[in-house]
């Protein structure tokens, strides 16, 4: 028992403590209206199968009626109930009406898929009526909103995120990449199909994606597959295997689909299951082997290229000069200039973004004017300007370049007479203006692709704030005529009212620096999806002016800050200073 330090409140059910379990307890004889309303919130929470003893709280027609799965209402605490003025129960009601009430954060779909939303209030009403039973009438809930309603807490402990895995549309059959669809499943057995975490995520995969990635994505499972009925547990065997059998609309796929599915399964539960999947075995509705791929064989269809990407950093020193620090497998870590125009050159440089395969670079110039592309691998001269802004005040100039895993170049022009965001196809292709519709009087600060070209995330200045926001990119048109746009904006951390860095840091999560109302600055992890994190926020550092993360998690995340220089932060460790001076520091990408 601890005797000093300060007293904190805490709810009642921990967040992300996954070994609380709850037990729904059936309603008592001769129970209030409160306790029948108190009974049935509380039988939400728990793993209660098939919803059996939380059913007990509703009438005949409600219980038969209720869709539990329907969706998540998701609120920042347990619902609270709104007290009927009764000091004793008049034994002549006959009904009750409650109202619930909360702050609304988001919502979970029929699809799995979390949406955020700024807080909002929240209020619903449970009607409640006395109805005939085995001992009598008894208080029972008559109407009531499909769905569950769970605090944050509670939805923490019961779901987890968990990222599907669709190969981006448009890709050539030899060129496939895989696109992370994150959504969140029962984190144990779901009490409405009665599947454990693996066989709901392979059933949620062969469901397709969710409706926001849809039009970007495919998938190799021919329409309608699904699980052989009756699979509620896939579990790998005593060699790693894990065995999927599938119903009759894949029996007849070929050799290279199949692997190609069986890549989907091994990258949807490489990061879930206790027991390491090494191969997934796909067999036909008759129990015969379909296929048989390995992790190492999957590498192929990586969602960034690689099994883990490159590990080295990249920053512009005080010179204005692009120096590499190498990662740990090629080198002392001790930072070098690179090659070309870029590491000794006749332009002072301010901003850089190198292509993922490390042979070439884009840079601006140190007052935001000029983009720059080069090799910074070989020595050659500095090229011709490939764009060029004509803003008056820097700060209104180029933003820092990004490259996707097709080897396009991404960058945004902030003239405010002239705001835009371009695209150079294989980096040296002829710029060209991305349509943004739903950008409104948004301008967009910066930008960070997704290592798969399929996503886009955006810091967008609206009304004097930057806001976190992903986008969709698609595609149309011939290759000689290819017209991209990014559509569908959603909100990726509505928690935080002004956003000034951030970074993919791997395939479905962010890393963000900036504050919450009337808040410090923080650094933070927050799903694509906009979901917090359970990683949740990072240890303090001061004066964050850019930040940069790998695809793969395991690398130190690195920070450029104006009082320490450029810092890192490895796993379980703590920020330890790298660079003295320098600025703009990304990973590849």
């Amino acid at each position: 028992m601890p005797v000093t330090g300060d007293v904190k409140a805490v709810d009642a059910s921990q967040p992300g403590d996954s070994q609380v379990q709850v037990y729904a307890v059936a309603p008592r004889d001769d129970a209030t209206p409160n306790e029948v309303v108190d009974g049935f919130l509380e039988s939400m929470t728990s793993d209660d199968p098939r919803f059996r003893t939380t059913r007990q709280y509703l009438t005949k027609g409600a219980a038969a009626a209720w869709k539990p799965n329907a969706f998540i209402t998701v609120l920042t605490k347990a619902p609270t109930r709104k007290d009927r003025p009764l000091r004793g129960i008049d034994r002549n009601l006959t009904e009750v009406t409650y109202t619930l009430t909360g702050e609304k954060v988001a919502t979970v779909d029929a699809q799995n898929a979390y949406q955020p939303v700024a807080p909002t209030g929240y209020e619903q009403t449970l009607h409640l009526v006395k109805e005939e039973g085995p001992d009598g009438k008894e208080w029972r809930i008559d109407h009531v909103p499909d769905g569950l309603l769970l605090g944050q807490s509670d939805f923490r402990r019961l779901y987890r995120s968990v990222n599907k895995y669709y190969f981006a549309a448009g890709r050539s059959e030899e060129q496939p990449t895989l696109v992370a669809d994150p959504v969140y499943l029962r984190s144990r057995t779901d009490p409405v199909t009665g599947m454990d975490t693996v066989t709901q995520s392979v059933r949620s995969l062969l469901a397709g994606p969710t409706d926001w990635l849809r039009p970007s994505v495919a998938t190799r499972f021919p329409p309608g597959t699904a699980l052989k009925k009756g699979v509620t547990s896939l579990t790998p065997d005593d060699r790693n295997v894990l065995k999927v059998p599938l119903d009759k609309k894949a029996d007849g796929v070929g050799q290279r689909s199949c692997r190609m599915m069986a890549s989907q399964i091994l990258y949807t539960l490489k990061d879930l299951t206790s027991a390491r999947v090494e191969q997934v075995e796909l067999q036909r509705s008759d129990g015969s082997a379909l296929c048989l791929l390995g992790t190492d064989q999957a590498e192929e269809f990586a969602p960034d290229g690689s099994s883990s990407g490159p590990d080295s950093q990249y920053f512009v020193d005080d010179k204005g000069h692009v120096e590499r620090i190498p990662g740990s497998t090629k080198g002392s870590g001790i930072p070098e200039p690179v090659s070309g125009p870029f590491g000794d050159g006749p332009v002072r440089m301010g901003a850089v973004g190198v292509a993922r395969d490390e042979q070439s670079a884009a840079a601006v110039s140190h007052d935001g004017t000029s983009l720059y592309v080069s090799s910074i691998v070989a020595d050659e001269g500095l090229p011709e300007a490939s764009v060029i802004s004509h803003a008056r005040k820097e700060k209104d100039r180029l933003s820092t370049p990004s490259w996707d895993a097709r080897g396009d170049l991404w960058v945004a022009d902030r003239d405010p007479g002239n705001p835009r965001l371009l695209w150079l196809p294989g980096g040296t292709g002829e710029q060209q203006e991305v349509a943004v519709p739903e950008l409104g009087g948004g301008r967009i600060e910066a930008v960070r692709m997704s290592a798969d070209g399929v996503r886009v995330a955006l810091l967008v200045n609206e009304d004097g704030r930057n806001t976190l926001k992903i986008g969709r990119v698609e595609r149309s048109g011939p290759a000689s005529a290819r017209k991209v746009s990014v559509v569908d904006l959603r909100q990726a951390a509505p928690q935080l009212t002004d956003v000034t860095a951030m970074s993919w840091s791997g395939r479905s999560r962010l890393v963000v620096v900036g504050k919450e109302q009337d808040g410090v600055q923080q650094v933070r992890y927050v799903q694509a999806d906009g979901s917090t994190s359970a990683s949740g926020v990072l240890p303090g550092v001061n004066q964050v002016s850019s930040v940069a993360a790998a695809d793969d998690e395991q690398l130190p995340l690195m920070a450029a800050t104006s009082s320490d220089g450029i810092v890192k932060l490895s796993p379980g460790d703590n920020w330890q200073t790298v660079v003295k001076s320098g600025f703009s520091l990304v990973y590849p990408g």
